[in-house]
């Protein structure tokens, strides 16, 4: 945005110099990445960030130091007359006779606002010194008094104006609507540009005069020969101009403002301002004045609390201080109380929404250097993290077994879940705007991805894939969503072992699921977890809550993940649960000074009866001295019945005190065979 320095003071008092006002509005947040002095003035360009719109005109940066310089805006517009901005009287409406006029917007959307006013008997020549001054001091070329005008009141009030030839057109009715398809303008520059509905137009009853917040068309141009203009003023949809520009390849200042916002009442008093100089300097009558769409605005208020200010920046602000620099800077507050104000914003500060931005624009014109440097306070403590260190555990313990980490994405596609009937997800969260289908929901669980690396890994010609993932899963809850923390494993093909007696192949299944389990669990220190087969998967049991679950993917997620002639094991926990129920502090206790005796049973027994059931029944009947009990064999084959398995467990009798005898492991490890019998119905061999 550039500037002057003569043209500020024609809004503002400025007493202080030319440098010394670009380092105040730099320090306000305005920065001035350039002074030079030129024509006996000084040209200013400021970089204006695109949250400021209302800083893309004279007034508005005449405001900003008004503000910084405690003096008030003042009204005057250069060396013409003062004006008053409020309704049409002002410019007195000639008795002009015109034909009907009506202005037609086809969508508020595309065009909040439009104004068009007709001038007759206008004389088309030079600008004035003090207006060609202005604007070629900031390097924009003057073409004629109308287009002058125009510019003119695009940089001091930021409302870009178009003015066209009237009769040049067939000007009845002014359409605002979208382009058709295939339609053609020739734009003022001499380029031809094609049109599509994505574009929003500036029409007559037959065609395109203009394109919306862009540039006007070439053949109603304003020239020596002009007569009688149709002066438009209007608001156009920010988004709808960006793209327009971005497909046609056009930027201009116009552009530039619209595609930052524009609002209704800058739009209204800016073009009754651009009425008064015509008439001044073209002697041209204004013959008629309509408007369609928003006229006003209702007003925003956001409330402020000094307390709130002194909290967020560290200093005290007096109150009365706090009302006057809102106050120059356009806002209206008024008092609730000693300490507190409901402030109404000006519709030109659309970048004000919240208590702290109040607070930014507070602190801006006070001065950031005069809030004194502390550092914050800061009380340290010591805290541990425990599931940070868990997670490594369990990572550490995976890996360990010959596991490999995957890591996939939180969002995937709500198809990626068909076939995934593991447990009830209910509904998933929805990404509101999703980048692609890929990536519409949150996943629920972490299963389906897993699986789908897997389905990726066979792809690639792998024999065996072993996958693990730590993850967070978004369950849709009844009041807010919430995030669980999962282990999820993925298990598929067949590893091979080279031993001495030749290639041992084993291939995965919910056994290995099981042992990779039991083994993170002692490396976590939970003793009490069980596992129960369940209606399709087996269920992981912690102090007898369900944590999570095994199973075998059926065919039909299978089919879904392409995956042929292979079978999926998977497991998923909730880590949060199991890390609840660990405990990571070990104890260590003396090697035995006493050797121990080893006996092993061979029993046949029911496939109803589970190892655990077994183990415990016997562990309860030896006591202390049966220090362990574990399967050392299991046989199934033509020697066993249908429906039994023969097992063989080896019991290890030690005691701490003394060293045990045949007399004393005998009778005790008949008793525990007795228990197998009598209380399982199994044969011993």
């Amino acid at each position: 945005m550039k500037l002057t320095y003569n043209w500020l003071k024609d809004f503002v008092e400025i007493k202080i110099s030319p440098q010394a006002l670009a380092d105040k509005l730099t320090m306000a947040g305005l920065e001035v990445t350039s002074l030079e002095e030129r024509g006996g003035d000084f040209v200013f360009e400021i970089e204006i960030t695109s949250n400021r719109p209302d800083c893309l005109s004279v007034i508005g940066i005449a405001r900003e130091v008004a503000a910084i310089t405690g003096k008030k805006l003042r009204e005057a517009r250069g060396p013409q007359p003062k004006v008053q901005r409020k309704n049409k009287k002002v410019c007195g409406l000639s008795n002009i006779d015109y034909r009907p006029f009506s202005i037609n917007i086809e969508d508020k959307a595309d065009c909040p606002l439009y104004t068009a006013k007709i001038i007759k008997g206008v004389k088309i020549a030079p600008s004035p010194d003090w207006l060609r001054a202005r604007l070629e001091l900031i390097g924009k070329r003057c073409v004629n008094n109308i287009v002058d005008i125009t510019n003119y009141i695009l940089f001091a009030f930021g409302e870009p104006l178009h003015a066209f030839d009237l009769d040049k057109l067939s000007w009845e009715r002014i359409s605002i609507r979208r382009a058709k398809k295939e339609e053609k303008i020739v734009a003022i520059d001499g380029t031809e540009k094609s049109l599509d509905p994505g574009i929003l137009v500036i029409a007559d009853k037959n065609l395109p005069i203009a394109i919306a917040g862009i540039m006007g068309g070439k053949a109603v141009e304003v020239t020596l020969d002009t007569k009688n203009i149709l002066l438009e003023a209007a608001v156009f949809n920010p988004l709808l101009t960006r793209r327009a520009r971005r497909k046609l390849g056009m930027q201009t200042d116009s552009s530039y403002r619209f595609e930052r916002g524009v609002d209704p009442e800058t739009a209204i008093s800016a073009s009754w301002q651009a009425v008064k100089l015509i008439q001044e300097l073209t002697g041209g009558k204004i013959a008629l004045a309509k408007a369609s769409g928003v006229t006003k605005t209702k007003s925003r208020s956001v409330d402020l609390s000094a307390s709130s200010a002194a909290k967020l920046l560290g200093i005290e602000i007096a109150p009365a201080r706090v009302k006057r620099i809102l106050s120059d800077l356009g806002f209206k507050p008024k008092a609730k109380s000693k300490n507190k104000f409901s402030v109404i914003v000006p519709e030109y500060r659309q970048d004000v929404a919240l208590e702290q931005d109040l607070i930014e624009e507070i602190a801006r014109i006070y001065g950031y250097e005069s809030i004194a440097k502390t550092l914050p306070l800061f009380k340290p403590c010591i805290s541990e993290e425990k599931t940070i260190g868990q997670v490594s555990l369990v990572k550490n313990t995976l890996v360990g077994l010959g596991l490999n980490e995957a890591i996939t994405y939180s969002l995937i596609d709500r198809n990626l879940l068909s076939g995934f009937s593991m447990r009830d997800f209910g509904k998933p969260i929805e990404i509101l705007n999703p980048k692609s289908q890929e990536q519409e929901i949150l996943r629920p669980t972490a299963i389906p991805s897993l699986c789908a690396r897997v389905a990726y890994n066979l792809n690639q010609k792998q024999e065996y894939i072993n996958l693990f993932e730590i993850s967070r899963a978004f369950l849709n809850s009844s009041s807010v969503p919430a995030e669980e923390l999962l282990l999820s494993i993925a298990l598929c093909g067949v590893k091979s072992y080279a031993l001495s007696r030749g290639i041992i192949r084993e291939e995965a299944g919910l056994l290995n699921l099981k042992g990779i389990t039991e083994a993170l669990f002692e490396n976590l220190g939970i003793k009490d977890f069980d596992f129960k087969g369940e209606s399709g998967y087996v269920g992981i049991y912690v102090k007898k809550e369900k944590i999570g679950i095994m199973l075998q993917l059926e065919k039909s997620a299978l089919e879904a993940l392409d995956i042929k002639n292979k079978d999926v094991f998977v497991l998923e926990a909730s880590l949060d649960r199991v890390f609840s129920a660990s405990q990571l502090k070990k104890s260590f206790s003396l090697l035995p000074k006493y050797p121990g005796i080893y006996r092993d049973i061979s029993f046949i027994i029911k496939e109803s009866a589970t190892i655990k059931e077994i183990l415990r029944a016997m562990k309860e009947k030896g006591g202390l001295l049966l220090v362990e009990a574990k399967v050392g064999d299991y046989y199934k084959g033509k020697q066993i019945p249908a429906g039994f398995r023969g097992l063989t467990v080896s019991c290890l009798y030690r005691s701490d005190e003394r060293t045990l005898t045949e007399p004393e492991i005998n009778p005790l490890h008949a008793a525990v065979s007795n228990v197998l019998t009598g209380l399982f119905g199994a044969k011993i061999r």
